[in-house]
């Protein structure tokens, strides 16, 4: 437990912090200076990222609120901004709170994220907490992350270290992976290790810092079921209250957590990236840490792709740091953490998130890392440059009331149609979370392909996660339950809604306003053969029994998102990857054929209509 008794320097760091808004300063008594003077301190210095997602290149500007937008990012110029970091203070740990992998652009993603593993070692990385997409391609697959050596299958695009000035084969990651609350079903162990520590001296005296690392417990709602049927994700602030009298017992005092669930401020974008405005009221965040040992000093977050600084209470009501730092490598969180010698504990912590500013003129970027992203850029170009269709106008991945998304509608529509003769589909479902930002946009990019013109590139970056398409049968019924699933507390659905893209010909009103079981309304099903009700204007479910065969991918087909109701499916066969699908279905907007257009009649939008007073999608 922090006892917060602070010597001058403490007191100093603490002042020059509520002297600029923004820094996260823990609340401290004060003391007589001889008495500080008698307990030697060291700050140390802590730098976390969250939710890199394999961004070796700068994904573009990052605006800070009341600053002008700047060019962020890229792996070459995080290392950077840690190589000053160390100069300053050698006493710097680099920490990661999860999804440092997965749903990468194709530069990583095509090398299963060998590159990110490879960058972030010569970077400096620590230690990562693992996030749910670190298990987007299984339990396995993570695991040969961490150990190395080639992938069992996809001979052609790994371990090209020879290409690219790296080890063969792949040399897995050199920083550990952790995880407190990922536990094996047949022995009980953790997955990872449940946390790491770091030791440092003050006049001779051995002091150790722990970082426990964990995920959501909620993962297995949001990755393929099948990857991680031989894990158990535990309670996150049980995992970490369990594991203080075990750090106690090993003489640890100094806590931190590494934690892949977070929040999210409120009011307009873009946000102060050190402010807490809405202090992460009603987030999952909030409600873990009110739950943490007073042992605890701090807390780095992530997974809602947002930055906050904020500081919020423990059980005990004792506030301390809790930070994000944005996504994709455009944020980092600059925190000093200040050990006392006499107790071994945290007596201050000052945080700052910073943005990876590329004009910066006193950060110079890590040449070794740029060149291995040269070597897996030229690797990777003719794949990702080729020209795969065209779009009249942007097709985003931004949803309006009702939740329809342009950019969900037309994937919907490409795995329809990629299945209707080797499946016998008849319609599709798409989970807006597959879908990512910034979905297919007009302008051309830096390549030079021209407006208008979709590259692979730019579509795997909208649909970065490799699932097969299944075709399964579904009844009215089943139908009606899987879509009143999509909102919470429904039908086994936990924790959030996620308001599902149908294919086109598929038409539904939803009104969040009425109970579960009848908050779907008007859904129509429109194939060659003609228009049926499936659930009448007043919510009742018609013919429950008739089926349709029903394409989704294998992570809904699983029962991802919470829709277990789609694991009744019958009759499944298999089908292609989706961006397979997806590839195929542009092809169709080559010349001479009209390039896609998101508002043509004959997509048969709006297809989802919400009725209630709701003006945000949930």
């Amino acid at each position: 437990m922090s006892v917060f008794k602070m010597s001058l320097l403490a007191a100093s760091i603490a002042l020059a912090a509520c002297a600029q808004p923004g820094l996260a300063t823990a609340a401290a008594p004060s003391v007589p200076a001889a008495t500080a003077k008698a307990k030697p301190t060291l700050t140390i210095k802590i730098l976390a990222l969250n939710d890199l997602h394999g961004a070796l290149e700068s994904p573009g500007t990052f605006t800070n609120a009341g600053t002008a937008a700047v060019p962020a990012g890229g792996v070459d110029y995080v290392a950077g901004y840690i190589a000053a970091a160390r100069v300053a203070n050698p006493n710097t740990v680099v920490v990661s709170a999860g999804d440092l992998i997965g749903a990468s652009p194709l530069i990583s993603a095509l090398f299963h994220d060998e590159p990110t593993i490879e960058t972030m070692n010569r970077a400096g990385l620590d230690f990562n907490a693992v996030g749910n997409h670190e298990f987007d391609e299984g339990k396995d697959e993570l695991l040969r992350m961490q150990k190395g050596g080639c992938h069992p299958t996809d001979t052609a695009n790994t371990c090209k270290g020879a290409s690219v000035g790296t080890p063969v084969p792949f040399e897995g990651a050199k920083f550990k992976f952790l995880a407190a609350n990922v536990v094996k079903k047949k022995n009980g162990e953790t997955l990872f290790p449940p946390y790491g520590t770091r030791t440092f001296d003050i006049e001779g005296k051995k002091i150790k810092v722990a970082f426990i690392g964990m995920t959501l417990k909620d993962t297995p709602q949001i990755v393929s079921p099948s990857g991680i049927k031989d894990l158990v994700f535990t309670d996150e602030a049980t995992a970490v209250n369990n594991l203080v009298p075990v750090l106690k017992a090993a003489g640890v005092e100094a806590i931190v957590v590494l934690i892949h669930q977070g929040g999210a401020q409120t009011g307009t974008t873009p946000v102060d990236i050190n402010a807490c405005v809405g202090n992460l009221d009603g987030s999952p965040i909030k409600t873990i840490v009110s739950q943490l040992d007073d042992a605890v000093d701090l807390v780095i977050s992530g997974h809602t792709h947002a930055a906050y600084n904020c500081q919020l209470p423990l059980a005990s009501g004792r506030n301390i740091p809790v930070t994000s730092a944005n996504t994709q490598g455009r944020v980092l969180t600059d925190i000093d953490l200040t050990l006392q010698r006499g107790n071994r504990d945290v007596v201050a912590v000052t945080a700052k998130n910073v943005v990876v500013d590329r004009s910066n003129v006193a950060i110079t970027p890590d040449a070794q890392i740029a060149g291995i992203v040269a070597g897996y850029k030229t690797l990777v170009a003719p794949v990702a440059n080729q020209v795969i269709g065209r779009i009249a106008a942007d097709v985003p991945n931004t949803k309006d009331a009702a939740c329809n998304m342009p950019a969900g509608d037309l994937i919907a529509d490409s795995q329809l149609a990629a299945t209707v003769q080797a499946g016998g589909a008849q319609l599709a479902l798409m989970n807006p979370g597959g879908v990512r930002s910034p979905g297919f946009i007009y302008a051309g990019s830096p390549i030079g392909e021209g407006d208008g013109n979709v590259t692979y590139s730019e579509s795997f970056t909208v649909q970065p996660f490799g699932n097969s398409l299944v075709t399964l049968t579904l009844s009215n019924q089943q139908l009606h339950d899987t879509l009143e699933q999509q909102f919470p507390n429904c039908f086994g659905q936990v924790t959030f809604s996620k308001v599902l893209l149908p294919s086109n010909g598929v038409h539904y009103e939803w009104d969040n306003a009425q109970a579960c079981g009848a908050k779907v309304r008007n859904l129509t099903i429109t194939t060659s053969a003609g228009s049926e009700t499936v659930v009448d204007v007043s919510g009742t479910v018609l013919n429950p029994g008739k089926t349709w065969r029903v394409t989704v991918n294998n992570f809904l087909a699983d029962g991802g998102d919470g829709f277990s109701v789609l694991k009744g499916g019958t009759n499944r066969v298999g089908g292609g990857q989706d961006i397979d699908a997806l590839t195929a279905y542009l092809a169709g907007t080559q010349a001479p054929n009209p390039p896609y257009d998101p508002a043509a009649a004959n997509l048969g939008k709006p297809r989802i209509v919400r009725v209630d007073a709701g003006t945000v999608c949930p």
